[in-house]
């Protein structure tokens, strides 16, 4: 296990180097002119003109990755352009907001979605059943950001429960997290119905109701807990993903996370926060990759037999 860690560790710089390679390059081809917003319309554009060669704008594609993989090396990431305040800095204030929000709405989506799809699957083909699945359906396919405007009038406008924006109080966390939560919570529905109805048609599930097992008791000890190992990988993935999702949460809620500081760089062109905004995901992502392999492993000890045998087979080739 620990050189499978160790090999999924190395694999990720690649990985990491051909993101921060893609998004140089999308900065290079996307328009703006980062200069002119930080010098403002007052100046010449000779002045503008040099603070663009000053920045390093004029320098060839080749020459400003380097520079910046450089950067990176030596633990520089950059100073914001409209801050004048490290990079570094501004998203270790701002990345608890995001993680906070995501292991919130995380927590909201599995209390809804394994108990549903759970309920589902012991009402196969009812009027429950097809309940759930459309509403599993409408919530996947309902825009987050007009969702989240309607909780605003609703919630907010009209009954005044709760804050329209900013995180001053637990309150403030409720609607941005039951916005994000809203559509992973119908993926895990659906999921978990799925490999549900996929484990009670198994043998062994047979074998236990003929020993007269009660159908509760079959569900709960024998069946759930096979159905529920494909869900930890739908939840990490999901976990990873949101970080990246909250943006829109974070931008309606006025939340000071890393999402809705990346859509205050993008428009304002701000390139080491965006490089460094992308760089941070893409490591979380992966990072969250690695534990659900890891959590696989050791839920389920099938793959860590196959992965011996595995073993066991290449070092045989490798001897023959």
């Amino acid at each position: 296990m620990l050189r499978y860690i160790i090999r999924r560790l190395l694999l990720m710089i690649p990985t990491l180097l051909g993101i921060t390679l893609i998004v140089q390059l999308f900065i290079m081809i996307t328009p703006g002119d980062p200069a002119r917003f930080i010098a403002g319309n007052e100046v010449t554009e000779e002045e503008v003109e040099a603070l663009r060669v000053e920045m390093g704008l004029r320098d060839p594609f080749l020459v400003r990755y380097g520079n910046y993989i450089s950067n990176i090396l030596s633990g520089n990431f950059g100073i914001s352009y409209r801050t004048k305040r490290p990079v570094v800095t501004e998203i270790a204030q701002r990345f608890p907001y995001s993680l906070m929000l995501v292991f919130i709405s995380m927590i909201i989506a599995m209390g809804i979605g394994i108990p549903i799809g759970i309920y589902a699957a012991t009402h196969q083909y009812s009027w429950k059943d097809n309940l759930a699945i459309l509403a599993s359906l409408f919530c996947v396919s309902m825009p987050s950001f007009w969702f989240a405007l309607l909780l605003i009038q609703f919630l907010c406008v009209r009954l005044g429960w709760l804050p329209t924006s900013g995180v001053n109080s637990w309150l403030g966390w409720i609607l941005p997290s039951v916005t994000l939560a809203l559509a992973y919570a119908a993926s895990i529905a659906r999921q978990m119905r799925s490999n549900l109805l996929e484990v009670v048609r198994q043998d062994y599930i047979t074998t236990a109701r003929a020993k007269g097992q009660s159908e509760r008791k079959v569900l709960y000890r024998h069946a759930l807990k096979n159905a529920i190992i494909p869900i930890i990988q739908i939840v990490g993935g999901i976990f990873g993903a949101a970080m990246g999702g909250s943006m829109i949460s974070e931008v309606i809620f006025s939340l000071p996370g890393l999402g809705s500081y990346t859509i205050a760089a993008l428009n304002a062109r701000d390139y080491p926060v965006i490089q460094t905004s992308v760089l941070i995901l893409s490591t979380w992502f992966a990072i969250i990759l690695l534990l659900i392999d890891i959590a696989f492993a050791i839920v389920d000890p099938r793959i860590r037999v196959q992965y011996m045998k595995k073993r066991a087979r290449t070092r045989k080739e490798v001897s023959a």
